[in-house]
């Protein structure tokens, strides 16, 4: 249960994404999603102190995607979902790589079924010997506006607890969890595993990737 100091906070969050998303919704739907995400991430959350800075983007992308999915903001860009169980390695390197190779030119998102409270560990160093930091992403469960918005999901690993929604291209990539690889040499092997199918992704899009 959220405190008073945690509702001056998230009163704060409210007022800086109202006034970002001001003409697409009212004040009385962004407060909805700034606490509902507030619960989803506080209920994992192993400090308090970066709390209010990840509800602040997690409702940001939720917003984004209800946008999206409703219409009211289009950007042209086809919107890719990374899906794996904990949201704390395959997924998020599938985003970091997508990021790296598609730049502006498609939007990438990432959920799992049962998020963990933190990255994987494993998946953080291998990425980084790439040239891509994760450490700033952080573990986060899909919404129902964020499947809506997407137009591919990439599944890894999830089964039946993946949402399957009509109209949405699917993609299963059967790959170890690099987080439970005892040798680094095999997270290595699912990252670049991860790496090559991002870039294939990428060029059934139409997206060159960036060099």
């Amino acid at each position: 249960m959220s405190t008073t100091h945690d509702h001056r906070i998230l009163h704060a969050v409210e007022a800086s994404l109202a006034e970002e998303f001001a003409g697409v919704f009212n004040l009385a739907t962004i407060t909805r999603f700034v606490e509902s995400s507030y619960e989803e991430l506080a209920e994992n959350a192993t400090t308090v102190m970066y709390l209010p800075v990840l509800v602040e983007r997690f409702a940001r992308q939720r917003l984004r995607a209800l946008a999206y999915a409703e219409g009211l903001v289009t950007t042209g860009m086809p919107v890719v979902l990374f899906l794996c169980v904990h949201n704390a390695g395959r997924s998020q390197m599938a985003l970091g790589f997508f990021h790296r190779y598609a730049g502006e030119q498609a939007i990438g998102w990432s959920g799992g079924s049962a998020p963990s409270s933190e990255l994987g560990e494993n998946s953080v160093v291998v990425m980084s010997e790439k040239g891509i930091d994760i450490s700033d992403e952080f573990p986060k469960p899909w919404t129902d506006e964020v499947i809506r918005a997407a137009d591919v999901v990439i599944t890894m690993g999830c089964g039946e607890a993946c949402p399957i929604f009509p109209g949405k291209r699917y993609e299963e990539w059967t790959l170890a969890d690099p987080d439970e690889c005892d040798d680094l040499d095999d997270a290595r092997y699912v990252r670049d595993v991860i790496e090559d199918r991002v870039i294939a992704l990428l060029d059934e899009l139409g997206i060159t990737p960036v060099p």
